[in-house]
């Protein structure tokens, strides 16, 4: 189906109330164009209906009239430089990007990215920066939230074992 074709489904979507599949269109839209800026901002507004100031942010990251409060939800949500990355779903150079604005952002990423890995990242090549973003384990020690619970769960497991104890005994009596 045509890009046109596509965008006057989700002209039509939008008219009879159906959301969702507006989204989902313009999410495959962008998927397949990934430098087209206007369906990155139409799906940015499709998020805004649903009150998603993170996901319009992100797909508003790479215009200039964005907003504060959006771009801050997205850079909160996708912390480091290869979640940005990967949220993005940018392909190609960031030239193709038309506007200085969004090259520049493109550009900004991908090098926060590369210097927080000490490597050339590429936006065509995902597994070049998504390897980085691995979790990396709590290692501070002992949390107050975590003896608490800790001591619930154990607190839990002997009571069911007493019962279990007392259930037993109370067959042989």
């Amino acid at each position: 189906m045509s890009q046109l074709r596509t965008l006057a489904r989700v002209d039509a979507d939008l008219a009879a109330g159906r959301i969702p599949m507006a989204r989902q269109r313009l999410r495959g839209l962008v998927s397949s164009y990934p430098c087209d800026l206007t369906l990155r901002r139409r799906l940015a507004e499709v998020y805004r209906m649903y009150g998603d100031a993170a996901e319009a942010g992100r797909w508003m990251y790479l215009e200039e009239d964005r907003t504060v409060e959006e771009t801050t939800a997205f850079e909160a949500r996708f912390k480091s430089p290869g979640w940005r990355m990967k949220a993005l779903a940018w392909r190609g150079p960031e030239t193709l990007a038309g506007t200085a604005f969004a090259e520049e952002q493109l550009v900004a990423v991908r090098t926060a990215c590369a210097e927080r890995l000490g490597r050339p990242v590429d936006w065509d090549d995902p597994a070049s920066y998504e390897a980085a973003e691995r979790i990396e384990p709590d290692t501070k020690g002992w949390s107050f939230v975590g003896v608490i619970a800790g001591g619930g769960i154990l607190v839990g497991v002997v009571g069911h074992v007493w019962l279990w104890v007392l259930g037993v005994m109370s067959l042989f009596d």
